[in-house]
């Protein structure tokens, strides 16, 4: 099977998106939709297939798909979003998600964003954070568990979700801003900082063995380049305004 990406389009109302570390800025909508159009065509120049679920314009969120699912090789979570406003997302994705993998759902109290999970391997690190509580984290490690996987909580500070700031970019390696995530909270991984000057940097899309990485990012993305990586660069500068960034606006199913 393709390694598909599921995406949603911008919604109309992104201006009402829910934010936490940023203050609220002026959002053009429809450069947002452009930089998302170019978004989706970098996926597929990387051979990959883009589904998109049906738009939800009264969801200002809702482009941000990552936070509705955990979808790994042997099951989908479902999550229960942190902030109310978004939990209508989820069952549009579920059923996106259906005929690729079985199904289960986050159930109150838990709450859980998809953001707030970085993978490497068979470990999955679950940010603790203001979008993901304590049974949220429980009910993953119970739901993921039995095929094997690990769950380890990290604490964080400075930016709303852990894929702020940190990102797989390897089997074992990570992409980090060390001001806000400790370096040590991925165990063994190889650990790349990026650039001070660019605190929101960290977050990067793995793509086999290339990377879609923030356009504007650019002493961190020579690092990066320096370490070895094949970088895409993709503008997603608008919707950064929205806490959002390239990991946030796919789930990937391969």
């Amino acid at each position: 099977m393709p390694l598909i990406a599921i995406t949603r389009a911008v919604s109309p109302s992104l201006a009402e998106c829910e934010l936490t570390h940023l203050a609220r800025e002026r959002i053009d909508v429809e450069r947002a939709s452009r930089q998302h159009l170019g978004y989706e065509a970098a996926l597929r120049d990387l051979g990959v297939v883009v589904i998109r679920a049906e738009p939800a314009p009264d969801s200002p969120d809702a482009v941000f798909v990552e936070d509705t699912a955990i979808v790994l090789p042997e099951l989908a979570v479902l999550t229960r979003p942190g902030a109310a406003s978004r939990r209508s997302e989820v069952a549009a994705i579920g059923d996106v998600l259906a005929p690729y993998r079985n199904i289960v759902e986050m159930q109150a109290p838990a709450t859980l964003d998809g953001g707030d999970v970085v993978r490497l391997g068979r470990t999955l690190y679950v940010g603790s954070s203001s979008r993901t509580n304590e049974a949220g984290i429980d009910a993953l490690a119970s739901f993921v568990e039995p095929h094997g996987y690990s769950v380890v909580a990290v604490s964080f500070s400075g930016c709303l979700h852990l894929k702020s700031a940190a990102t797989a970019i390897g089997d074992s390696a990570v992409l980090i801003n060390p001001s806000w995530v400790s370096v040590h909270a991925f165990g063994d991984a190889e650990v790349i900082e990026v650039d001070r000057s660019e605190p929101f940097a960290a977050n990067a899309l793995r793509i086999g063995q290339r990377l879609i990485h923030g356009a504007e990012y650019v002493a961190t993305r020579e690092r990066l380049e320096e370490w070895g990586a094949d970088i895409v660069p993709v503008d997603c500068s608008e919707l950064a305004k929205a806490e959002g960034a390239v990991t946030c606006c796919c789930l990937l199913v391969t």
